[in-house]
């Protein structure tokens, strides 16, 4: 399969790739900055949004952030330490399974998620229409093998 889509790729696929990922890149800094900005590194930052993020009735557990952050268990660990020990989170004993540790936020990281997600959505709906664009054409093309 890969050998046969090698051979079919032309200029505009390259470019429409590498498009894709100067856009993508330029998203990752921005992020990077505006969480500097607030004064959070970015992983801290990626964990607060994934805790905030997790769906109504899903409880965020280490383990689950681990995932969602693509990030071994002992990492995550540190990392909600780091958040707990900067106020931004708090762990608590699953009481369904005192085995598993759950995770919340506190009113500082609603205050500081919010701002920067407020942020970040206005980068993304700019970047929309070129996203938008360059996938288009990535999956325009898909139809021409």
């Amino acid at each position: 399969m890969v050998q046969s889509l090698e051979k079919t790729l032309s200029q505009a696929d390259y470019e429409a790739l590498a498009t894709l990922r100067y856009t993508l890149r330029k998203f990752t800094d921005f992020s990077t900055s505006a969480a500097h900005e607030a004064g959070l590194p970015p992983q801290q930052h990626q964990a607060l949004l994934a805790i905030k993020g997790s769906r109504p009735g899903e409880t965020m557990t280490i383990g689950m952030l681990a995932e969602r952050l693509l990030i071994a268990p002992h990492t995550a660990t540190e990392l909600v330490g780091r958040l707990i020990d900067a106020g931004y989170a708090t762990r608590n004993t699953d009481p369904a399974d005192k085995r598993r540790q759950t995770l919340q936020l506190t009113q500082k990281s609603e205050d500081v998620l919010h701002r920067l997600s407020a942020i970040h959505l206005v980068e993304i709906r700019d970047m929309a229409p070129k996203l938008i664009e360059i996938l288009t054409r990535l999956q325009a093309d898909v139809g021409r093998e």
